[in-house]
């Protein structure tokens, strides 16, 4: 699938994001290009999943304003020791992958944040696709001295830290599916991919993902399968985009700092407040077939609890979803 070419769409997407209508000459004159290439990039940004209104008389809009992502105001959210774990922040128009791109990149302490992601990764090879603007694509990479292995349960402190940021920004009742789903009466919000790139039992690095939806159209949220919602919605209010970048950037940096000295140990007691399957039946996709249960919380190796007729059974992979009575 071919995508956009952003180096020519965004900058006019700079001059529409205030909402209001601008003429095709006044943009044409602003870019230095001809109104007939205006209209050209303005076809091409449909693609990134924004509606363009065009009025006889007026020009041309967004349907809704954007809040580009802007470095300077993401920092003003950090403190003296969130800016100091951070060495680099990079803000991309568009990308495949945030993760894919840091991991590339091979340094801990950095961050990535894309205003458009076509390719980015799920669980279980699935692709997570965020229109322009719709939400927060943000990856953080941390550089660990031990081995891969011992990051079993980073997938739930990065739950953690993203509910608790989330928390920040005045959302209530977000709730933690095991293991990486953040949701809000039982519809997905916010979810987490861990990728670990280094030798099995030497240092790695570690790239946190982290996805938030804020205002996601209903063609968009069709490609996420399954019940849904974006901040949009459960706050009745436009997300601050910039402020809640900064404030997940904030939370997963001092969290994956605590992460290297205390390990899952020093987050189980909070992510088994925030768990929203705990004494509820369950269906796991497993490996070894289909299994029905209770969850019964986490291990200290970040596993599910499962209870059955067998007894209680640690799972450390597979695909969760609440069984109804």
């Amino acid at each position: 699938m071919r995508h956009p070419d952003l180096r020519l769409i965004y900058p006019l997407l700079e001059q529409l994001a205030d909402g209001r209508f601008h003429s095709g000459r006044e943009l044409g004159e602003r870019l230095g290009v001809s109104r007939g290439a205006i209209w050209k990039r303005l076809r091409s940004a449909t693609d990134l999943g924004l509606q363009v209104q065009a009025v006889s008389g007026k020009g041309y809009r967004l349907a809704r304003p954007l809040e580009l992502l802007r470095a300077e105001s993401i920092a003003t959210t950090l403190n003296g020791h969130s800016r100091a774990l951070l060495g680099r922040l990079e803000i991309l128009p568009g990308t495949d992958s945030t993760n894919r791109h840091l991991l590339e990149l091979g340094k801990g302490g950095a961050a990535c944040l894309a205003e458009y992601q076509w390719a980015g990764r799920g669980r279980r090879g699935r692709r997570w696709h965020t229109p322009f603007g719709a939400g927060i694509c943000l990856s953080v990479s941390w550089r660990f001295d031990h081995s891969a292995a011992a990051l079993s349960g980073l997938s739930l402190a990065a739950g953690v830290w993203t509910a608790e940021a989330l928390r920040a920004a005045g959302v209530e009742g977000v709730g933690l599916k095991w293991p990486n789903d953040l949701l809000h009466e039982g519809r997905k919000l916010a979810g987490v991919l861990i990728e670990v790139q280094g030798e099995a039992d030497g240092p790695c690095l570690a790239v946190v993902g982290v996805g938030v939806n804020l205002e996601m159209s209903r063609l968009a949220g069709q490609r996420i399968g399954q019940p849904w919602t974006d901040l949009r919605a459960v706050t009745g209010r436009r997300p601050r985009r910039n402020h809640l970048a900064g404030l997940l950037l904030h939370h997963v940096l001092t969290g994956l700092f605590r992460y290297q000295r205390e390990g899952l140990e020093g987050i189980l007691e909070r992510w088994s407040e925030l768990d929203c399957l705990a004494g509820r039946p369950v269906r796991l996709r497993h490996p070894a077939g289909e299994l029905l249960g209770t969850a019964q919380g986490v291990d200290r190796a970040g596993a599910l609890l499962l209870r059955s007729a067998e007894g209680v059974r640690a799972i450390h992979s597979g695909e969760v979803s609440v069984r109804l009575q």
